[in-house]
């Protein structure tokens, strides 16, 4: 494979799996036109009018899915997110504060919440956004055969709708659920659009800031701005206009050539924006890479194996390599400043060939005796960087291509993959997907290290605000730490290079909102 090394988005798949079997959305491949009749009517492609404001987004998750429901709570939710709005949003810290809730309210026992929302809500197509809309977007989230979204609602027992008020009654106690029901797990279609889930990917409506008027799917989209919004006010971006981002080393240039004013960009061509004057956004994030082992196959059905593989790693060398200096090493599925990133695990297992060496020898495993394969969807220079770093130690490590490397990985049938993660609003959820028995992140299913459950029904048990939350919440993680099912290597920020004619974005992580942001003058 070749040396040279360029950053590959993470993974960030998700798993969907019912009564024992998985589950796989299929994708669209037809590349034909679709206008939404409604808005077409109304002067068609609203993005060419003359002197409003547009955005002029490329993206490397432009949507494959419309329907949130099959979208999931993978990175793509930032372009969703342009569509469909949620209960919840996340501000600059991270918190869970009101969108189309304007409150909510847990009662003594912590296993109900009821939703207050606004008053005089409605979808872009008319439809009333009441209790009922909630109730039939959780429903449909858990019930429908293709959601992704299913096992992000484990604690949702049922919906009450009573006029604005959406009575979420729990299975447990579960303090979580404002951060859950924000932009990743439940944006909120229009019920009526809905009704037809395969219309509702070509067609979309929601209740966001803009309204899709044109959809070439996989290729581009264009929008234009909700007047219904319940707070368009704020909106200063007349048009949209999304496109599915081209090769990262022409992404520069369409900036500088105003083909674009708007990208997400890979950390090695974060110098070359800066050089040609863009404006170069670090947005914080969740994001984190990790090796995933399956603890149920040899060799890593023994401990010293995997303390080995823990010791071998350099995550700095994945950090120099991979992010340019804009990331930093981990051993959590978090950044160290984020709240549930756990002090006292950090560096748990240094890097330490000799002592790798040793405890393979302990093993009964000489130099060469190991030889894995190392399975990923694509070439990947994470895994060259894994291949050479165990071949340091001894352990020869083959990279296998497979193009439907999701179907084994969520059965968990590989020995040995790679993963990366946007994360999550909810730590808990976070926790759970990487950790827990049906977590769709551990390979090594129905594995769980031991005291993770116990310490994760606490983090649930525990309300947001409480003094002790921070304290609890880490817990979990190093509880979780206890897996021998991966090993995390390093995280990353999101990087945005734009047009000096677009104001600064609310630092919100892994969110982009575009609440007063403006467009103003050319390119």
């Amino acid at each position: 494979m070749s040396g040279r090394l360029t950053l590959r988005r993470p993974l960030d798949l998700r798993s969907r799996r019912r009564a024992g079997r998985l589950r796989f959305a299929a994708l669209g491949t037809a590349l034909v036109t679709v206008l939404v009749p409604s808005l077409a009517a109304c002067g068609g492609d609203a993005a060419s009018s003359g002197g409003d404001a547009t955005l002029k987004w490329t993206s490397s998750y432009f949507p494959t899915h419309w329907d949130p429901v099959v979208g999931g709570s993978g990175a793509q939710f930032r372009e969703l997110s342009l569509v469909y709005a949620s209960l919840t949003r996340t501000d600059e810290r991270g918190n869970a504060v009101p969108d189309l809730a304007e409150s909510w309210e847990y009662n003594d026992r912590g296993d109900r919440i009821t939703f207050r929302l606004r008053p005089g809500l409605k979808f872009s197509d008319g439809e009333p956004l009441d209790a009922t809309a909630v109730k039939a977007a959780v429903e449909r989230a858990k019930e429908q055969e293709d959601s992704a979204l299913f096992g992000d609602l484990t604690s949702i027992k049922s919906v009450e709708a009573d006029g604005l008020d959406a009575i979420v009654t729990l299975s447990q106690v579960d303090y979580q659920i404002p951060q859950l029901f924000g932009q990743r797990v439940l944006q909120i279609a229009s019920p009526k659009a809905a009704g037809s889930p395969k219309e509702l990917d070509r067609a979309p409506v929601g209740a966001g800031p803009f309204v899709v008027t044109q959809l070439i799917p996989g290729t581009k989209a264009v929008l234009k701005k909700n007047p219904d919004y319940w707070d368009v006010e704020n909106i200063h971006i007349d048009n949209v206009e999304l496109t599915s981002a081209p090769d990262a080393s022409t992404v520069v240039s369409g900036l500088q050539t105003g083909v674009y004013n708007f990208a997400d960009i890979e950390p090695s061509q974060a110098d070359a924006a800066k050089k040609a004057g863009l404006d170069v956004f670090v947005q914080p994030g969740f994001n984190a890479s990790n090796i995933s082992l399956n603890v149920n196959k040899a060799p890593f059905d023994d401990s010293r194996v995997v303390d080995a593989v823990r010791h071998a790693v350099n995550r700095q060398e994945f950090v120099d390599k991979m992010t340019f200096g804009y990331g930093e090493v981990t051993n959590q599925p978090f950044p160290e400043s984020y709240v549930a990133y756990d002090p006292g695990s950090r560096d748990a297992y240094p890097y330490d060939p000799a002592k790798s060496k040793k405890l393979l020898a302990d093993a009964g495993h000489g130099a060469g005796d190991i030889e894995l394969d190392l399975v990923i969807p694509s070439e990947d220079p994470q895994a060259e960087i894994v291949q050479s770093q165990l071949a340091k130690v001894g352990i020869t490590v083959n990279i296998k291509i497979d193009k439907n490397w999701a179907t084994p990985f969520f059965a968990k049938d590989l020995t040995f993959s790679l993963y990366g993660t946007t994360g999550r609003d909810s730590a808990a959820q976070t926790l759970t997907a990487h950790f827990g028995p049906d977590g769709p992140l551990n390979l090594s299913s129905p594995y769980e290290p031991s005291g993770f459950d116990a310490a994760i029904a606490k983090v649930r048990q525990t309300p947001l605000e409480a003094p002790e939350y921070p304290k609890v919440l880490q817990a979990a993680t190093r509880a979780g730490l206890k897996s021998e099912a991966l090993v995390f290597t390093y995280s990353s920020p999101n990087l945005i290079a734009k047009s000096k004619s677009i104001s600064d974005l609310p630092r919100n992580p892994a969110h982009i909102d575009w609440t007063g942001v403006t467009v103003t003058g050319s390119n």
